[in-house]
C-alpha cells in the first residue's frame, strides 16, 4: 500500500472549509426573465427530454456568450486575441481587492471610478498587490433581477449606471500590474461616458491580454482586502465570452464591505 506523505493541499482545503472562513458566491443567477445587455435577446430554455418520456431530463439553452455574470476574453474586442478556451486554469484564482464607491454611485449614477479612489483605497488598506483581481463595488447588483432598474434609462433612453474611468484602469494595469478586473453593471464604461469615448475602457482592458468579469454580485459581503477570488467558467471553444461562476473565500473576522 502506498501511503500519501504530502497532504498539504488537503489540509489547506480543510482549513478553508472551517468556520474561520466564509465562501461567498459572487455570481448572479440568470434565466429567461433576468436582466441582460439591451442588445441581446433573452435566454431561451427548451426541454429536450423530460421524465414523462425518458429516464432523464435535458434542457437546451440558447443565449449570447456575454450573459449573466460572465467573462469577457481578450478576443471579445481584440482580433486574433485569446478566447475563453485559451485562458489558463492558473488564471482562475487571485488575491481580491474590492474598491467600494457605492456611496458615490448613490449620489451620481454615472460615476466612473478614478485614480484618486484607488489612492484613497491604498492609503487605508495598503498597496494593491501585483496580479490581484480588482473589483469595483457599486451595489448596482442589488437592482437584480429587475431589467429596468439595471438599465436605469433616462428620458432620452440612455442608460445611467456606473463604471471605470480609463485612467483608473491604466493605473491598475500599468502601475500595479493587476491580473483582472470586475464590476457589477453590464459595461466597463458608464453609458453616459460612452457618448464621448465609446467602449474605451473595456477595449483597454482586453488589449492588455487580460479578462474581466461583468455583472458581479455580493461584493458587499467580502472584505476590501484579504480574500481570494476564483473566477471560473466552461472551456467554451472559440468563445469571446461565457457565463462564469465566481466566488470568494474570506476570513470571517475580516473587515467587511458592509
Amino acid at each position: 500500500m502506498v501511503v500519501a506523505t504530502n497532504l498539504t493541499l488537503w489540509n489547506q482545503l480543510k482549513e478553508l472549509q472551517s468556520p474561520k472562513y466564509k465562501w461567498v458566491d459572487l455570481t448572479q443567477s440568470f434565466g429567461e426573465d433576468t436582466p441582460r445587455w439591451p442588445g441581446f435577446e433573452p435566454l431561451k430554455n427548451t426541454v429536450l427530454f423530460d421524465f414523462s418520456e425518458a429516464p432523464m431530463k435535458v434542457n437546451h439553452y440558447a443565449f449570447p456568450g456575454q450573459y449573466g455574470t460572465h467573462i469577457d476574453a481578450p478576443g471579445h474586442f481584440v482580433p486574433n486575441a485569446r478566447l475563453v478556451d485559451e485562458i489558463r486554469v492558473d488564471e482562475f484564482a487571485y488575491p481580491l481587492a474590492v474598491i467600494d464607491v457605492h456611496e458615490k454611485v448613490i449620489e451620481n449614477h454615472d460615476y466612473a471610478l478614478t485614480v484618486e479612489d484607488i489612492e484613497q483605497f491604498e492609503a487605508q488598506y495598503g498597496q494593491i498587490p501585483e496580479g490581484a483581481f480588482v473589483a469595483m463595488r457599486s451595489d448596482w447588483s442589488k437592482r437584480w433581477p429587475n431589467q429596468d432598474a439595471m438599465l436605469n434609462k433616462d428620458e432620452n433612453g440612455i442608460s445611467r449606471y456606473p463604471g471605470w474611468s480609463v485612467e483608473a484602469l491604466k493605473f491598475l494595469f500599468e502601475v500595479r500590474n493587476v491580473g483582472a478586473v470586475g464590476h457589477e453593471p453590464f459595461d466597463t464604461d458608464p453609458p453616459l461616458l460612452q457618448q464621448e469615448i465609446g467602449f474605451a475602457g473595456e477595449d483597454y482592458v482586453l488589449q492588455q491580454d487580460k479578462f474581466q468579469i461583468e455583472v458581479m454580485a455580493n461584493l458587499d459581503q467580502v472584505p476590501p482586502v484579504g480574500a481570494i477570488i476564483f473566477a471560473t467558467f466552461p472551456k467554451a471553444k472559440n468563445a469571446t465570452g461565457f457565463p462564469a461562476r465566481c466566488f470568494a473565500i474570506a476570513p470571517v473576522d475580516g473587515e467587511t464591505n458592509e
